[in-house]
């Protein structure tokens, strides 16, 4: 097990760091992502994965949005908004990064997403079906909607070998694919820009061991059994 219901020992504990963080908590036997903290971050893990099979139960609070990372290239805190867009706002402070933990902020993850949400409140259900639960953000959609009504625990499993990646919900594989495929840089390329530094991150993945992060997307999740 990566979590013993009690306490963050195998996580980068997030209220040990300096300053403190507020983003996760432990509630009833589960880490949980709390709705509008003060630093917005992931829960990482302590060790690191090349190829894994990762089990996890989740629920997510109404209108709720989360996601596991995996394959994650970088994670830094956000500078200034020079820019009304997200995507250049994280292009432009990967460029130059800002210095120190601050006492609020976001800290983004550049990875690769097993989406977590509630897809019929949450309106990126509707910006595509690789926006949906069970899916690999931005790149292939799930098969179909398994998840369970929100408020109920799903059981999800994610399958890393290589390049091949599978995304199991509630017993069913709804998305199984390769990151060698053309859809990995289509799909990132039309959200970050094609050649820039995110994209090459995210397409090129030099980094393959890595820890998996819970996300912490500001509303509430609960993250148990992993």
């Amino acid at each position: 097990l990566l979590f013993d219901g009690k306490t963050f020992a195998n996580w980068e504990d997030p209220t040990k760091k300096s300053p403190p963080g507020d983003s996760f908590t432990i509630e009833d036997g589960c880490l949980k992502a709390t709705a509008h903290p003060r630093i917005t971050e992931d829960l990482f893990t302590r060790e690191v994965f090349r190829d894994f099979e990762f089990a996890f139960d989740w629920k997510i609070a109404p209108g709720g949005n989360s996601g596991i990372k995996y394959r994650i290239q970088d994670h830094l805190f956000l500078g200034a908004a020079q820019s009304a867009k997200f995507e250049d706002q994280v292009n432009a402070s990967l460029k130059n990064l800002p210095v120190g933990r601050p006492a609020r902020g976001q800290d983004y993850v550049i990875g690769l997403e097993y989406q977590l949400l509630d897809n019929a409140r949450n309106p990126d259900a509707r910006n595509g079906a690789n926006h949906q639960a069970g899916g690999l953000y931005d790149v292939f959609a799930p098969s179909r909607d398994a998840t369970r009504p929100v408020g109920d625990f799903n059981h999800s499993r994610l399958v890393v070998r290589g390049s091949h990646v599978e995304h199991w919900l509630n017993g069913a594989k709804v998305m199984d694919g390769s990151l060698d495929a053309p859809e990995v840089a289509q799909g990132f390329g039309r959200r970050w820009g094609a050649g820039s530094l995110v994209y090459e991150l995210l397409v090129k993945q030099p980094r393959k061991t890595c820890p998996i992060s819970l996300q912490n997307h500001d509303s509430e999740a609960w993250f148990r059994n992993i």
